[in-house]
């Protein structure tokens, strides 16, 4: 059953690898070249809001869905999945809007800003605090953080 558990992981490691990967021919995107070129001069994007949106919550989704592949393979917990989860879709709903603001904006908020915030919206990011904090907590439950 740990072999099965670790392939898993493994699955949803490749889901998220995936989607960054086939980020161009699966989502709609403008400011994917606008923030590569890594010019704040380059002009603005012009783009459709309703595609836009519909582009980041369907990464978003798949994001979710691959990160919590991996947390409930990785500690076999079902609680901790749906924490997980809550965690990660918070984060969501805090730095999508601000995004969209930055995006309405036209980035006058800052270049860097922006795309740090874009960073929390289209990444699995959370998931690097996530695992860490799992572990930890396992560490606790288990006696050893004495």
């Amino acid at each position: 059953m740990k072999i099965l558990s670790w392939l898993l992981v493994a699955a949803g490691i490749s889901g998220l690898i995936g989607v960054r990967v086939l980020e161009n021919d699966l989502f709609y995107d403008p400011f994917l070249h606008y923030f590569h070129e890594a010019d704040k001069h380059i002009p603005f994007p012009s783009f459709e809001w309703g595609r836009l949106i519909a582009g980041y919550l369907f990464r978003f989704i798949l994001n979710l869905f691959f990160s919590c592949i991996i947390i409930h393979f990785w500690f076999r917990n079902k609680a901790w999945t749906i924490q997980g989860a809550v965690l990660i879709t918070l984060i969501f709903a805090i730095t999508f809007p601000i995004y969209l603001y930055c995006i309405y904006g036209r980035f006058e908020t800052g270049y860097l800003f922006s795309f740090y915030m874009r960073r929390f919206v289209i990444q699995p990011l959370i998931l690097l605090l996530i695992i860490p904090m799992f572990y930890y907590r396992r560490h606790v439950r288990l006696g050893g953080g004495r």
